[in-house]
C-alpha cells in the first residue's frame, strides 16, 4: 500500500479527461485539407489575387518595399544581394572588372548588329558582318579567359585565407564583363581606369 502511494506521488501524471489524438488527426486539424494544384493559368492568377487580398500589406506598400530592395541591391548592400553576389571576394572581383573597359562588354551590341545584318538584303554586307562578328567573338573569348585567370590570381593574393575556385570566379568575372556597364547589378562602385588595391 505504501509502495502504490509512493508511485502515485513520484511519477504519476493525472489524466486529461480525453484521449490523446493521433498524430495524423492533429496534423489534419492544424493544416486542413491541401488544395489541389491549379489546372489553368487563370485559376492560378485567381488564387494569387485572393492570397494578396488576405495579405496585410497594400499594393503600394509592396511596390515601395520592392523598390527599396532593388535600390539597396543596386547600391551593393550585402543583406539584399543575391547569393551569387555576396561576400568580399565577389565585391573585389566586381571592382576589378568594373575598373577596366572590356571588349566583352560589346557582346550585347554585337548581337543586335548580327540581327540587323541578317535582315539587310545585301549578301556582301552579310559576309563582312559575319567575318567581323566571328573575329570579335574569338577576341572576346580570349579576353574573357585572360580576364578570368587574372582576376582569380588577384583574388587569391588579396584573400589568401579564402578558398577560391578559379573557374567559378573566372566565370563570374566573364559574365560581369559581358554585361553593358549601365545595366550591371549591383551598380559599379569604381570608374574605368581607377586603381584597385
Amino acid at each position: 500500500m505504501a509502495e502504490s502511494a509512493e508511485s502515485h506521488t513520484r511519477g504519476f501524471t493525472p489524466s486529461k479527461g480525453r484521449a490523446t489524438p493521433k498524430r495524423r488527426e492533429a496534423e489534419g486539424k492544424r493544416r486542413g485539407p491541401v488544395a489541389p494544384p491549379p489546372r489553368t493559368t487563370r485559376e492560378a492568377m485567381k488564387r494569387n489575387k485572393e492570397l494578396r487580398k488576405s495579405s496585410p500589406q497594400t499594393k503600394e506598400e509592396r511596390r515601395a518595399a520592392a523598390k527599396e530592395r532593388q535600390a539597396r541591391m543596386a547600391a551593393g548592400d550585402e543583406r539584399y544581394l543575391l547569393p551569387r553576389d555576396k561576400g568580399p571576394v565577389k565585391a573585389y572581383v566586381r571592382d576589378l572588372v568594373d575598373s577596366r573597359r572590356n571588349l566583352t562588354g560589346l557582346f550585347m551590341p554585337l548581337a543586335v548588329l548580327v540581327l540587323v545584318a541578317m535582315i539587310v538584303p545585301f549578301p556582301v554586307l552579310q559576309q563582312y558582318a559575319t567575318l567581323m562578328v566571328t573575329v570579335l567573338l574569338l577576341a572576346m573569348i580570349v579576353e574573357g579567359f585572360v580576364t578570368g585567370r587574372r582576376v582569380a590570381r588577384l583574388a587569391r593574393e588579396k584573400f589568401p585565407k579564402e578558398t577560391i575556385n578559379g573557374r567559378s570566379i573566372g566565370w563570374y568575372a566573364f559574365v560581369r564583363s559581358s554585361q553593358i556597364r549601365k545595366l550591371r547589378m549591383p551598380k559599379p562602385r569604381v570608374k574605368p581606369g581607377e586603381a584597385i588595391s
